[in-house]
């Protein structure tokens, strides 16, 4: 499944549906506008380099353009993932904020700002995503300028009832500097089901490119640093949790248990359950 987009399509903005049956995890997604998402049905998660959080009908997103994961559910095992898409470049909000006499966002050089803002919906932030549904099924092609009143309109209501919160989104297309962008992406998915290469994508580098970078900082592999550093977690939890190794594997990463029980022997010369031991009979 392709997740729409509107690259080349050269509009400044565009409202679309968008439906699906199926379940999808850790999307590569390059959005290159900034984009509203209303969830309608489902759940959501959006992971940029250093944040990840997951919605529910109840709210909604503003994602900044740039580089991150998404991940797509139903709600239920024949249920349906709906939402509405509100796609606008960086124009239409540089606009908003010069004519309401709202400070721009910080400078590109700063790593600060965030990469996406969640709102929750109330009665009139319902009604307007109703207002976008109605839109779509009347009108057979969006102008721009219809388009533009409504951003504006939701831009307003926002800024009134979150007063400076806009301000903080920040430009993930000027991302930060190297070094910072990838000490923020081991530390956010340090014990998250991320493959290496998942992680260059939010680095907006290749697969070489950020392996070589990575070595630079950490003097390692990204599969032996993070290996190691999980599995040193394990240690902890096994010394000082009651919790069973199905538990701690999965909170550490590992998608199967046989997986996770290879690495600890690899990092520690034995398995899980004889170090819990070990550690009880010290």
């Amino acid at each position: 499944m392709r997740y729409p987009t509107i690259q080349s399509r050269k509009k400044t903005s565009d409202i679309i549906r968008y439906n699906s049956d199926l379940t999808t995890t850790n999307s590569k997604i390059t959005l290159d506008q900034n984009l509203f998402s209303f969830l309608l049905e489902g759940n959501k998660s959006v992971q940029y380099a250093g944040k990840k959080i997951t919605i529910n009908p109840n709210q909604f997103f503003l994602l900044s353009a740039g580089n991150c994961l998404m991940s797509e559910k139903t709600s239920a095992p024949n249920g349906k993932y709906r939402s509405v898409l509100f796609f606008f470049d960086n124009e239409l909000l540089t606009d908003f904020f010069t004519r309401h006499s709202m400070p721009t966002r910080h400078s590109i050089s700063e790593p600060s700002g965030e990469p996406f803002l969640v709102f929750e919906k109330d009665a009139f932030l319902t009604n307007f995503v109703d207002s976008l549904e109605l839109i779509l099924s009347s009108v057979p092609s969006l102008s721009q300028e219809l388009q533009r009143v409504k951003l504006e309109e939701l831009l307003i209501y926002l800024s009134g009832c979150y007063p400076g919160v806009l301000r903080r989104l920040h430009d993930n297309s000027y991302y930060s500097e190297r070094d910072f962008l990838i000490r923020q992406v081991v530390i956010a998915n340090m014990y998250n089901v991320v493959t290496v290469e998942e992680l260059a994508f939010l680095c907006y580098m290749t697969l070489s490119t950020f392996k070589r970078h990575f070595a630079n900082l950490y003097g390692t592999s990204p599969r032996k640093w993070f290996q190691e550093k999980r599995m040193q977690k394990a240690a902890e939890m096994l010394k000082n949790s009651n919790l069973d190794l199905s538990e701690i594997h999965l909170e550490l990463g590992y998608e199967n248990l046989s997986s996770f029980i290879q690495s600890f022997k690899q990092v520690h010369g034995t398995t899980p359950k004889q170090y819990r031991l070990n550690s009880l009979d010290a």
